[in-house]
């Protein structure tokens, strides 16, 4: 009997019609002879509306009550969940994060997960029924409801594959796979039957929106083979396996995808000294205050000053400027700062990028071609990214996805 973990995103469970129509088709998988287990997301845009309500009670929520009130649309929707999985015949158990044995750390709105104690979830599924697993939540250390922040439907399916020992962990969403470029962006853009491991963590780290990046970082750890599908047509989407199990193809092409972010801004330290230390000052303060830093790049030196530019998300961009005002700038000696909010990353990924020479002279060329400047560039042995103004972004993907021959 092969076991399943199906997780079903927000879209996939907006409404009761969608409850109903996942309810048939776990009803289908079970008599087809699988043993399933289902992680599910609030509906729709409950998340949006419970923050929204929030923002409108109170100007700086506690986390702690902040985790309370998000993980509630969770638990609505496995009790209705369940409810329609008992109309078709499927007996089901809902199970908060906790009660499913999930215990976090104390980090509220985006905690991280410890240990699972899979219990009450490996008696249930003995018994014959179907549990039913509220996503993004657990409980912490000291004993409080935890939110694994945005996309942590994905990651709690994907950790509760690895415990269960599940032969699939599917993540049902709104579009039917992976695909070489933003559909919406590249009309051309194909899905893929399947990716490696490691392509679909850089895609997902440049800009891929599906799955959530901190899934994949699962996955890439424990292997836990995943298949990201449709809940819209159930057709089979796209297998995420080990880079020595892909279909081997004389048209395998170099660069599998083409992705791009618009979620993130620039900073630059004017005219610092450039010695020993700086950069571990500056950074060090960012990573204490809880800023994501991405992309870093340093001028050359001219006599003995320098520039340091970086990346952060958008909404991160205040809370770094203010670390930078509170003290580092004159710590560093540092003249000025500049922040830039209209840039765009685009990144091209392939497992063949380490066997073919060429690829980042095609890219620049391609950009230049199209009078594209490049800001910034940052490369790993399978990807390399360019930060352009944000107003060519799109225009970027669209001629690198022909440019590396993926249009269909």
């Amino acid at each position: 009997m092969t076991l399943l973990v199906q997780k079903y995103g927000g879209t996939s469970v907006a409404d009761l019609d969608r409850m109903r129509a996942v309810a048939e088709h776990v009803s289908f998988c079970r008599r087809r002879g699988d043993q399933v287990a289902l992680v599910v997301s609030a509906m729709g845009k409950e998340t949006d509306d419970l923050l929204r309500m929030a923002a409108r009670v109170s100007t700086a929520p506690p986390g702690r009550e902040m985790d309370m009130l998000i993980t509630a649309g969770e638990r609505k929707a496995i009790a209705l969940m369940c409810m329609a999985l008992g109309e078709v015949g499927v007996p089901a158990y809902s199970f908060t994060g906790s009660q499913a044995g999930f215990m976090t750390d104390t980090n509220h709105e985006n905690a991280k997960i410890l240990e699972i104690r899979p219990e009450r979830i490996r008696q249930t599924l003995a018994d014959g029924i179907v549990p039913v697993v509220a996503g993004s939540q657990g409980m912490s250390t000291d004993r409080n409801v935890t939110f694994l922040g945005r996309g942590g439907s994905d990651t709690t399916a994907v950790a509760l594959s690895q415990v269960l020992g599940a032969e699939m962990c599917e993540l049902y969403t709104d579009v039917s796979g992976v695909f070489t470029a933003d559909p919406r962006i590249v009309p051309q853009a194909t899905k893929m039957s399947s990716i490696s491991f490691d392509e679909l963590l850089e895609m997902t780290a440049t800009g891929c929106p599906k799955p959530a990046v901190r899934s994949v970082e699962v996955a890439h750890n424990y292997r836990v083979p995943l298949h990201i599908r449709s809940a819209f047509t159930w057709e089979p989407g796209t297998l995420v396996v080990e880079e020595s199990e892909q279909e081997s193809s004389m048209e395998q092409p170099i660069i599998r995808a083409i992705t791009h972010d618009k979620s993130e801004s620039k900073l630059t330290v004017v005219d610092v000294p450039d010695k020993p230390g700086v950069s571990a000052i500056l950074f060090r303060a960012l990573a204490d205050a809880g800023v994501n830093v991405d992309m870093i790049v340093q001028n050359a030196s001219e006599e003995g000053r320098t520039d340091i530019s970086f990346t952060v998300p958008t909404e991160h961009l205040e809370r770094a400027e203010q670390v930078l005002d509170d003290g580092v700038m004159t710590e560093l000696g540092a003249r000025a700062m500049v922040s830039d909010r209209s840039i765009g990353k685009v990144s091209v990924t392939g497992a063949g990028m380490k066997s073919n020479p060429g690829v980042a002279a095609t890219m620049f060329e391609t950009l230049a071609a199209n009078g594209i400047n490049i800001e910034m560039i940052s490369t790993s042995a399978i990807r390399i990214s360019c930060v352009v103004h944000t107003d060519r972004t799109d225009e970027a993907v669209q001629h690198l996805h022909t440019a590396f021959g993926l249009d269909a």
